[in-house]
């Protein structure tokens, strides 16, 4: 199913038809400040395990990030963040960064694993914040890719990845055309390192 959405005059009926999608283990394609996502309820097992699937990977092997609103709402997910780091994270979100955290015992928890850092979004996209606050809790995500796990030109189409990706998912939605550039992955778990340039720029 596609529906559209007017980026500067959402309209909130849409927005809870996705959180209900989601709320039921749905998942959903959505636009963000980079490329187009695949997403699911962070607090939704059924739907973390068929992320995963969609990805070709067991949930404890899935390196997904979490969308958040704010920085507020990142607070159960993450460990004690020092000053340095939330004036990086204060200046550069809401943007086009992934930045690695130190996690909770809340990240394992949930995705089955060991694992002690996490992918922290708070994307420059109105449509996708809007989600996340009505749904109450982070998404977990992953970018839109192909087989071979590129990021195609095709993907900035909502029509084209509606074409391709319908029967793979419970609901898309054309947020205008999508872009290919990714989003500038910051590992703050030990200083400040750029794992992979994006679009965001650390000043």
């Amino acid at each position: 199913m596609l529906i559209e959405i007017n980026p500067d005059n959402i309209d909130q009926r849409i927005i809870q038809q996705a959180v209900n999608i989601l709320k039921k283990g749905g998942l959903i394609i959505f636009p963000t400040d980079t490329v187009y996502a695949i997403g699911c309820d962070l607090n939704n097992k059924k739907a973390l395990n068929t992320l995963a699937t969609y990805k070709g990977v067991k949930l404890k092997k899935a390196n997904f990030s979490i969308i958040c609103h704010d920085l507020s709402q990142i607070s159960e997910y993450v460990k004690h963040i020092d000053r340095p780091t939330y004036k990086l994270l204060n200046k550069s979100l809401p943007g086009p960064f992934t930045f690695i955290l130190t996690a909770t015992n809340e990240v394992p928890r949930r995705f089955d694993t060991n694992r002690k850092e996490v992918g922290i979004r708070i994307p420059d996209n109105d449509i996708a914040l809007e989600i996340v606050r009505e749904l109450g809790n982070p998404m977990a995500t992953t970018s839109l890719h192909d087989d071979e796990d590129e990021i195609k030109n095709y993907f900035i189409d909502p029509y084209v990845i509606y074409e391709r990706f319908d029967n793979q998912v419970d609901l898309i939605i054309d947020g205008g055309q999508g872009r290919l550039d990714a989003s500038t992955v910051v590992d703050c778990t030990d200083g400040v390192e750029i794992v992979r340039q994006g679009i965001g720029v650390v000043n």
